[in-house]
């Protein structure tokens, strides 16, 4: 019987959705307990809705000032310090996880398993590879911790309406001084967030500069959505780089996703194949967004989206 940690991802007051999602794939195994642990300075709310999810055995707190702000250097040695009690230590496959996973892994001595898919044992997994264009089945070591992260687009969140017991657990792990936090800089948005919207709406290099970008946030505000864009529409300097879905940016399962006037690279694909429809706009009918699409309009952006954003409004 599996033994699973699950690391929780939050803001300091809410729990990130994503952590529901790497429940629902720790129950896809035989586990016998799913502990999720929850690092900050104040636990408190977090805690609570953590003890919420469903499969949830038991709501695990670490409770110090440095764990104000995820700095994995800090987090890292405290999860290890807790490993050795579980079979399994998975985090999702965001930028927080991506960022802590790895260093757990290294200090434990153990590969890691990225980006699960689906679970076919307790040691077995699958896991995208070629930028998506394949899986593969990845069988970790039974006699070894498994560090994993979960890739969240491919599950559904664990439900609610669990009752979990709240336990603290032992904050007197040495931490490392050398890695403090400064300052955090980032853009603010009243606009739904990427990663767990229902819609959203990207745009791509067809649109030609950051003033053209406009035609997508109005759709998206129109609609409710979230803004993406691809790869080359950041690389062009049109958006920031948070904004960019694919490989190398946010991986979404949104049930609607619109992509305009962006050509369908594989890159591009491998942030949305778990998306409930897609519907793309561009004006070249060879493009290879036309083969994944759901619902396609071969038009010119710059006479479709207002026209579609003028219908909604």
């Amino acid at each position: 019987m599996s033994k699973i940690l699950v690391i929780a991802e939050h803001d300091g007051s809410a729990l990130n959705p994503s952590v529901a999602k790497v429940v629902a794939c720790a129950a896809g195994l035989d586990a016998a307990e799913i502990d999720v642990l929850v690092l900050a300075s104040d636990a408190g709310a977090v805690a609570q809705q953590a003890a919420e999810i469903d499969s949830v055995s038991r709501v695990l707190t670490v409770e110090r000032s440095e764990n104000s702000h995820a700095i994995s250097a800090i987090l890292a040695p405290q999860v290890v310090a807790m490993a050795s009690d579980y079979s399994h230590v998975f985090g999702p496959s965001t930028t927080f996880g991506k960022d802590l996973m790895p260093q757990i892994a290294a200090l434990l001595g153990v590969n890691q398993v990225s980006d699960i898919m689906s679970t076919e044992g307790s040691y077995t997994f699958k896991r995208p590879v070629y930028a998506g264009s394949g899986l593969l089945t990845v069988e970790a070591p039974s006699d070894a911790i498994v560090v994993a992260t979960v890739r969240i687009a491919s599950f559904a969140s664990a439900s609610s309406g669990n009752s979990a017991p709240i336990e603290s657990a032992d904050n007197s792990t040495e931490v490392p001084g050398h890695t403090r936090f400064i300052d955090l800089v980032s853009g603010k948005s009243d606009r739904p967030d990427l990663q767990t919207s229902a819609k959203v709406v990207s745009g791509g290099r067809a649109l030609a500069s950051e003033e053209n970008f406009e035609l997508i946030y109005k759709l998206a505000d129109a609609m409710g959505a979230a803004v993406g864009a691809s790869r080359a529409a950041v690389d062009a300097g049109y958006v920031p780089n948070e904004l960019q879905v694919g490989q190398t940016g946010k991986i979404i399962a949104p049930d609607l996703y619109i992509a305009i006037g962006i050509s369908g690279a594989i890159q591009h694909l491998t942030g949305i194949k778990d998306a409930g429809t897609i519907v793309a706009i561009n004006k070249d009918e060879e493009a290879p967004i036309f083969e994944v699409a759901d619902i396609g309009l071969v038009a010119d952006l710059f006479d479709a989206v207002p026209e579609l954003t003028d219908a909604l409004n």
